[in-house]
This record gives structure tokens, C-alpha cells and sequence, in this order.
């Protein structure tokens, strides 16, 4: 049988690796929960070490008996979900989500698993208003100020990056074409591996979209995309519509912030509530 005081001292480590590997992918859910798993395993090693007897409590199903997991793998889909939509900036589609968590980070993720979690999220908020750091929420059409259909944000972002106006869409697939291409041009690592096949696919859809953005204009392979030719072409066709879709975005903003409670400027409100943009005018 294997010495206790080993065995705890290891567990002990791995669980430092773990919070460090949460940590290092921004979740603080499964990061707190570690912290209070290592707090017992200290507890249980000083009782060892003190009186040389087994500690009171014991800890098989607490502390992890393997290393942990890549960071990231074993995360609950909102994270998954928070992570793509942090990259893209932008609201976004279940589709599109799931493109972008396999393209860029480890663990799994289906589009089925975010059918249910924007009516999760509502009732968390509802439950205990602001008890998470974030929350996923729908975006904000601009007349209405109702929730966009399967579209997701982040609750911390500006209620202008929430909103959907006429011209959100197209600005929104240039702004994240330009995210993946910054993503796909840094993500070569030190061992000179480059971008996963996965993210050089999703940024071909995006070239695919944008004039000027494939090498040759039209054609060519995945291995010749640059990205920094698809950052200038879709900043190129950006400069075109920012200044009227931020107006419209910012006009929406102030009715939304005038006339929305704050649950309603995350999560949108009854049609009946807002008086539709046109009847204003």
C-alpha cells in the first residue's frame, strides 16, 4: 500500500495544475470549486503530518487520482459557448459557435447542447439577478428591441454590441472574419505547428465572402490564405457601413436604456412593451 502522505501530496499537486489550467482558461466556476478541494487535501495532509493517524475525512471522491484533463475539455457548454463568442466578438449563431470552439479550443460541443441555453440563462439571471459573471443572452433587434432568434451574446459586452441593425449582420462577418484571421495568424506555436486545419477551413468560409479576401481573387488553396489579406479586405468593406450601423446601434442603445428594465436590456422585452422605431419617427 502506497504511503498516505504520498498519495495526498500528489493529489495536492494535481489539483495546483488544475487551478491553474482553469484558471488560465478564464473559468472561475471550476476554479473556486479546486481551491476548495486543494483547502481540504492541505487540511487533511497537515492531520497526517500532526498525528500520524488517517485524516477524519476522507478524500477519494474529491481530489482527482489523475492529472486533470487538457485545459478546457471537461468545461460546461457555457463556457464553450463564452469562449467562441469572446473570440468572434460579435453575436453569433449556434452554427457558428460550434465552428469556432472546434476551430479553436479543445473539448466538444454540439449545436444541440444551445437549444436550451438561453432559456438556462433567463431563468438563472431571474433567479439570482447578477450572481454569475456573465450571462449568454439573445441579441437585441433595433426596432423592437426583442431578442434576435438564435443569435447569442455576452452580457458584459456594450448594449450597442448587442443589437442588431440593418447593416449588423454584414458588419458583424466582417468583425469576425478579422478575429479569426488575428486568431489563425497567432496561432502558430513555438514548435512551429501552425493553425488547426479547422480554423484555416472557417477562415476560408469567411474569404469566401469577402471580396479580394482568397489569394488569386476567387480561387486557390486553403494553404495560400493569408490572413492578413483577409483583415485588410474586410476592414476595406467595413470602412463602408461602421458609421451608419454604430448610429443606428447607438440609437437603440438609448430607447433600450429609457424604456427596458435591466433583465429586459439582456434578455429583451415582449413586443407590446416597445413602441416599434417607425411609429416614432
Amino acid at each position: 500500500m502506497s504511503d498516505p502522505l504520498d498519495a495526498l501530496e500528489n493529489s495536492i499537486s494535481a489539483l495546483r495544475r488544475a487551478i491553474r489550467d482553469a484558471s488560465a482558461a478564464g473559468d472561475s466556476e471550476r476554479a473556486g470549486e479546486l481551491r476548495a478541494q486543494l483547502r481540504r487535501a492541505e487540511r487533511a495532509w497537515d492531520t497526517l503530518i500532526d498525528t500520524g493517524e488517517p485524516a477524519p475525512a476522507p478524500l477519494p471522491r474529491t481530489v482527482p487520482a489523475a492529472p486533470p484533463a487538457p485545459p478546457g475539455s471537461q468545461l460546461p457548454a457555457r463556457e464553450h459557448v463564452h469562449r467562441a463568442l469572446m473570440l468572434l466578438g460579435t453575436p453569433a449563431a449556434p452554427k457558428l459557435i460550434v465552428g469556432v470552439h472546434e476551430a479553436f479550443f479543445p473539448g466538444e460541443l454540439s449545436a444541440s447542447k444551445l437549444s436550451s441555453l438561453r432559456r438556462d440563462e433567463a431563468r438563472s439571471y431571474q433567479s439570482s439577478p447578477g450572481a454569475r459573471p456573465y450571462y449568454l443572452c439573445p441579441a437585441l433587434a433595433h426596432d423592437l428591441l426583442t431578442p434576435v432568434r438564435a443569435l447569442l451574446t455576452v452580457s458584459t459586452w456594450p448594449l450597442e454590441q448587442r443589437i442588431i441593425g440593418p447593416l449588423s449582420p454584414r458588419v458583424d462577418f466582417l468583425t469576425g472574419a478579422v478575429h479569426i484571421a488575428e486568431a489563425v495568424h497567432d496561432a502558430t506555436g513555438s514548435d512551429g505547428s501552425g493553425p488547426s486545419p479547422a480554423a484555416v477551413r472557417l477562415l476560408w468560409r469567411f474569404a469566401a465572402n469577402i471580396p479580394d479576401a482568397l489569394p488569386g481573387g476567387t480561387s486557390g488553396a486553403e494553404s495560400a490564405l493569408d490572413p492578413q489579406q483577409v483583415i485588410e479586405a474586410a476592414r476595406t468593406e467595413m470602412d463602408v457601413h461602421l458609421d451608419a450601423d454604430r448610429a443606428a446601434r447607438a440609437e437603440a442603445s438609448r430607447r433600450a436604456r429609457t424604456s427596458l428594465r435591466e433583465a429586459q436590456q439582456l434578455f429583451g422585452a415582449p413586443p407590446q412593451n416597445v413602441t416599434p422605431l417607425r411609429a416614432r419617427a
